[in-house]
């Protein structure tokens, strides 16, 4: 692998850290590592969502850039006599990704290492093989002999389990694999939003935002909206790519490279028409190349955002990515890139008539 430069050691730190729904801490201590220089302000809600506060007009309006700190992954629930380990899924799973995959147990001693168990093809069926094998079946090896001799690992109900897998440049150094891109590209566009902002004057009060549990329905965007009480909000988040073999333009029709996504709808938001119209002329005027997309289902916290107080006008920005809710996923660093330069450029123009207009659009 390529020697990491300062941007790529930021993201392999960010999707390193393990942090399912409802144990985000590693995830926020690095982020709040990355983002504190830049921020005139860090603080927390009382949930755990983190918060970077960086004004620029005091009097201005309030935005906010949230993307979520947690990652799809396990719960240990219960612990047999043979020492194997049964769990809950913390977030959306597919069965057909999961079989033979290493994870990481967070136990009270440490990291345990153990694999979800499969069984070998030599002795299943025809038909057996032609089944998937149900999540409530599965359990993992941690290589424990007894109840007795896991718990003595260190292993409980109630751990987190995390996939396990290390952050990757490809052949194509753009082109990066790691686990967790969903959603730690957004704590990533946060942190360098106020990066980027740090010496650069505008017309508002910015906050860079690492939510909690999103995964398991957008609640911590919701108490840190509750919190900060923005006047224009942007999830920033991980959106499906269409560019590999099997999927059809019809499910998804974003590639790699082609810029950030703007999200015209999804299940949990219809953007909205103000904010978006702005963030359009904004990329155009700037030549930052973007692609429009759309789910049927799934949302980010701009579902949460948009519908807390009275309301904030808001719009999901995106990054396309492969192979999202599974061990290892892939995007673009170009991807990333741009949406931050959009991010930053739209932000500088949100002065408070600006915010009136798009209330009223």
């Amino acid at each position: 692998m390529a020697k990491l430069d300062e941007t790529l050691t930021m993201l392999k730190d960010l999707t390193d850290a393990r942090g399912i729904p409802g144990n985000e801490k590693e995830a926020r201590d690095v982020m709040e590592k990355y983002i504190t220089p830049y921020a005139d302000e860090v603080f927390t809600d009382n949930l755990g969502s983190l918060i970077a506060k960086k004004t620029g007009n005091e009097n201005g309006p309030k935005i906010m850039v949230a993307g979520h700190l947690d990652e799809v992954g396990f719960m240990v629930t219960r612990i047999d006599d043979k020492g194997f380990v049964y769990f809950q899924t913390v977030g959306g799973w597919w069965s057909q990704v999961m079989l033979a995959q290493r994870v990481t147990i967070m136990g009270k001693n440490g990291d345990v290492t153990g694999v979800i168990g499969s069984k070998p093809p030599h002795i299943l069926s025809p038909e057996a093989r032609k089944k998937p094998v149900d999540i409530k079946d599965m359990f993992i090896d941690i290589g424990a002999s007894s109840k007795e001799e896991a718990e003595d690992f260190g292993v409980k109900p109630g751990d987190s389990i995390v996939p396990y897998f290390e952050f990757t440049q490809l052949k194509n150094e753009k082109m990066l694999l790691a686990k967790a891109w969903d959603n730690r590209i957004g704590c990533a566009i946060a942190i360098e939003v106020l990066k980027q902002l740090k010496d650069v004057d505008h017309p508002n009060i910015v906050y860079g935002v690492g939510t909690i549990q999103e995964e398991v329905g957008l609640r911590g965007a919701r108490t840190s909206t509750h919190k900060i009480k923005p006047d224009i909000g942007f999830g920033v988040d991980v959106g499906i790519a269409g560019d590999t073999p099997g999927i059809s333009d019809h499910e998804a029709d974003s590639k790699l490279g082609k810029g950030p996504q703007i999200i015209l709808y999804d299940a949990s938001m219809i953007s909205h028409k103000g904010v978006r119209d702005l963030v359009v002329n904004t990329a155009d005027e700037n030549n930052i190349p973007y692609q429009y997309a759309s789910m049927a289902g799934g949302g980010t916290d701009s579902g949460s955002i948009h519908l807390t107080a009275n309301g904030v006008p808001s719009l999901s920005i995106t990054v396309a990515t492969r192979y999202i809710h599974s061990h290892a996923a892939i995007l673009h660093r170009d991807d990333f890139e741009n949406a931050v330069k959009l991010i930053v450029e739209t932000i500088k123009k949100l002065d408070a008539n600006t915010v009136k207009d798009i209330v009223l659009a």
